[in-house]
């Protein structure tokens, strides 16, 4: 079956369009990339409840607060590696003060491929979850993105939502999807792949490849509050757990699954992820590769680990 390619800013900026419908205090604000982040989709359905900041990510968090502050509901997008500017401004004002500010960046991970590691955002996870207050999603694909947006904009509090560019594989059919609740997608137990982002599809490729051992995958598409009932479920019997993410090996999702095992219920795990800055590539599929992030490079990897199990 041919895998129907989709785009996470695509999806985005059409979601975000049916949440300003269905919410007039629903308001946008940019870093001066409405083209590229697709809020331009919402400029063009509500140009005034839309508003460019410029650059100067800073401000656009300090504004949003303001709206927030003022009953309203602010969607502030920009570039991931950008957003991080203002984490001093995200940290004082939005989390401290347990404001509803929605937070959106795409171009995370390796996606911004062309751009190299200035625009390549390996961090952002282990900075949004470490604060007290925010939540934070990596949906797995186009339609993951819309129904989590939803949520997110329904819901209370300040949220971190990280999505990619363009180059996101299908992997949901319409499945309903709920914050805090890891999605299983295959049982295994042999080994376990617990992916967030991009990395899901990835994760049932290398699950395709492996048919000699029993190997399940689960999208922990919510890594705060991270759903450990779920995780402790799939430790149980599960002989090797492996974290697929975009995303420094430090401080993401790797680190929360570490975390809850070590205390909860000691398990080894195999943490697969970034482990030096991106570069500039003509093909996202090839930096994926060279950072050890392609289906094969994972399935061999597991292979050896396995065999030295």
């Amino acid at each position: 079956m041919a895998k129907i390619i989709e785009s996470f800013r695509e999806a985005f900026g059409r979601a975000l369009v049916e949440m300003g419908r269905e919410n007039e205090d629903v308001v946008v604000l940019d870093a001066d990339v409405k083209g590229s982040t697709k809020t331009i989709y919402f400029e063009q359905a509500f140009p005034d409840r839309f508003f460019q900041i410029g650059i100067s990510e800073q401000d656009l968090i300090s504004t949003a607060a303001g709206f927030a502050i003022a009953g309203k509901i602010p969607v502030a997008s920009a570039f991931a590696a950008f957003m991080m500017r203002a984490w001093e401004q995200i940290r004082n004002t939005v989390a401290r003060d347990n404001l509803n500010v929605k937070i959106i960046t795409t171009h995370s991970g390796f996606s911004d491929f062309m751009d190299g590691s200035s625009h390549q955002c390996l961090e952002d996870i282990a900075l949004m979850r470490v604060l007290p207050n925010m939540k934070v999603l990596v949906p797995a694909d186009a339609h993951a993105t819309g129904v989590l947006l939803k949520q997110m904009v329904e819901g209370e509090g300040p949220f971190y939502m990280r999505l990619g560019r363009d180059y996101t594989v299908k992997v949901y059919n319409g499945e309903e999807l709920e914050i805090g609740k890891a999605e299983i997608l295959r049982e295994g137990e042999d080994v376990f792949l617990i992916a967030c982002g991009f990395m899901v599809s990835v994760a049932l490729e290398v699950a395709e490849k492996l048919k000699d051992l029993s190997v399940g995958v689960a999208d922990f598409h919510t890594i705060k509050p991270f759903d450990e009932n779920t995780l402790l479920k799939i430790a149980k019997k599960a002989n090797l757990i492996v974290t697929l993410e975009e995303h420094s090996i430090s401080g993401g999702l790797g680190g929360a699954v570490a975390e809850v095992l070590s205390e909860k219920m000691p398990k080894r795990v195999i943490r697969i992820g970034a482990e030096e800055f991106g570069r500039s590539s003509r093909d996202y599929l090839a930096l994926l590769d060279f950072h050890g992030l392609s289906a094969d490079k994972i399935a061999k990897r597991v292979v050896e680990v396995v065999g030295r199990r």
